[in-house]
This record gives C-alpha cells, structure tokens and sequence, in this order.
C-alpha cells in the first residue's frame, strides 16, 4: 500500500500564544487568525517486506532504520514521527517526509508535518478519526515529544485550510471560517524568511509560565493582543486593508515587549527595508527571534517590497493562500 498526504502551513496574523491553554480563559472573546498557505508539509507511507522501519527525511537527508518502534535509539529528529508509530503501530512501512518551509521559519511546520502524517497513518491502519479529534491526538503526541503544552491554532489550518479565527473559551475552541477573498488577501502577503531559524530560547512556554505566575505586564499586554485580534477580525471581514496593516504593525509593536529577543537589530533592519519600501505593516512568523516576516502592502507596493527585501538578503518566499487543508491519497 501506499499512501500519500500532505498538508499547509500558516500565517499567524493575530493573537498567538493566546491559543495555549489556560492562556486564552484569562482573556475575553480570545481568538488567533491565521490563514493557510500553499507551503506544505508532506508524508509518504510505503510498506515494507524485511520486518523493519525506516524514517527518512528529505530535508535533512537523515534516514533512520528500526526493527521496534517500542525500543528504538535516540534520534532527537525522528522523535516526533517515532512517537506517532508507536500510537498507530502499524505494520513495517517506509515514512518519507518532507516540507517546503525552511527549518524554524516560525510557519508552523512541524505541525503541518505533524496532521500529515497522522492522515497518512489513520488512514493507512484504518483508524476511524474525526477531523476534530485527529487534531487533538496530535496536539497531545507532539506535546509529550517536546515536554510543553501546545498551541491549538497550528493544527486547524493544516487541517482545514482557509482564512479563519480560531475562538477559544471555557466551552472549548471553535474554527469560524472568516468571509475573506483568499485573492484578495494572498495579493497583499509578501513573506520573507530572513536566513536564522527561530531562537529556541524565544519559548513561548516562557511567557505563559510568566502569565500564570501573576505577571501583570504579561497579562496587560495580552489584553491588548486579544484587542487587535478583536479589530482585525473585523477590518478583514470589511476589507479595510489599511486597518488590517496597522493592527498587524499594533500587534508587532506588543509582541516585542513579551520577552526580550522577540526581535533581533537583523530582524529590525528588515522590517524597517520592507515599510521604506511601500509595506504597511509587518510582524515576525510565530514566536519571534528569526524564521519568516510578513508583511502586508497595496499590490502597487508589492514588488518593490520584495526586490527591497531579496536585495537586503532575505529569501522571499512564493506563496498562496490555500483552500484545501490536509490532503491524503491512497494507491
């Protein structure tokens, strides 16, 4: 058998981190909007004959070969895919995967690679799971993988795609389709990954530890997020682009007072190229201390926008905005 799957990864336009839980039960009507992009994550699920395993990642070039999931040596870069063959157990098989996003581009990644290849190993092994309940056993894997509680946000856009606000209180978390031209908005995204993975010091497990321990600078400034999540939501629904800019530049100028290496003088000197040359707005790709910049321009601005960001030594990134969500392909 073979099966084939794949899934997008997303831009954070407002109010991350508040998708942690219990972060976003402190803070009224919290939501995160994101939209999926056509920068996918993919899995290839093969059978094997010789009673083995083997993981191969075409990113790294590393290919790992077992012969029990259950005691297998440690392999810091398998662990995520390792811990998800142990939940399946599937019979011995080929796991091939690979992403379009750059390593630490704060896009999401890993858990766009994360919904692939639990759509992959559900429907290889036969496994009856929801599209609700899919997301929530790969939240509670990759939360025993990495020893910190996840976020819900990433999940929903690799497994719905779309332009949506995740909305999240004590009766759960709810994905609501925002009434979005995907167009509209794609023409207006130029996403540039400035050459550094994210610093793995930026945590955001940092800053909840903080906002639970009572830091009322924390909490302000999450307030004040839950805010421009609530404006942009409504900007993006009216097609008002410049406001859509100016709270994505409002949530940039709040995210950076959170932890100190939020932003880098690399970081800054980008940004700073990218308004200069025609964008409106601009903030980091998830937790912040390198990986993407997104920025927001007129269509007029765009290209000049992108030949200052290339010229400055930024990779600019081609993208769309896509539709479809996880995909899985059996033959």
């Amino acid at each position: 058998m073979l099966v084939q799957s794949s899934a997008p990864t997303r831009l954070d336009l407002a109010g991350g981190t508040l998708d942690i839980w219990p972060l976003y039960l402190f803070h009224e009507g919290a939501q995160t909007l994101n939209a999926a992009i056509a920068v996918r994550a993919e899995c290839t699920l093969s059978t094997r004959e010789d009673g083995t395993w083997r993981l191969q990642s075409q990113d790294t070039g590393e290919t790992l070969t077992v012969s029990d999931i259950e005691e297998c040596p440690d392999a810091p870069r398998h662990r995520l895919v390792l811990r998800l063959l142990q939940h399946f157990r599937p019979e011995p098989v080929t796991v091939v995967t690979r992403s379009d996003s750059p390593v630490g581009a704060g896009l999401a990644g890993s858990s766009a690679l994360n919904i692939a290849i639990c759509g992959a190993l559900s429907r290889y092994t036969g496994s009856p799971y929801t599209a609700e309940s899919l997301m929530s056993l790969a939240a509670n894997l990759e939360a025993q993988v990495i020893g910190v509680p996840t976020g819900v946000q990433d999940y929903r856009p690799a497994m719905y795609g779309g332009i949506a606000a995740v909305e999240m209180g004590p009766a759960g978390v709810t994905r609501s389709e925002l009434r979005v031209d995907p167009e509209e908005l794609g023409e207006r995204v130029v996403l540039a990954y400035t050459g550094q993975s994210r610093d793995s010091g930026i945590n955001n497990w940092e800053v909840t530890k903080r906002h639970i321990d009572g830091d009322r600078g924390v909490i302000n400034l999450f307030d004040k997020i839950a805010h421009v999540a609530a404006t942009m939501r409504g900007a993006l629904e009216t097609r008002r682009w410049d406001e859509v800019s100016r709270q994505l530049a409002h949530e940039w100028e709040l995210r950076k007072q959170l932890a100190p290496g939020v932003t880098t003088p690399a970081i800054d000197a980008l940004v700073a190229r990218g308004l200069s040359a025609g964008a409106q707005g601009a903030k980091v790709c998830g937790a912040g201390g390198g990986g993407c910049l997104l920025f927001l321009a007129d269509p007029s601005a765009v290209p000049a926008v992108r030949r200052t960001l290339t010229d400055a030594g930024a990779t600019v990134i081609a993208t769309r905005i896509d539709m479809d969500g996880l995909r899985v392909h059996v033959s």
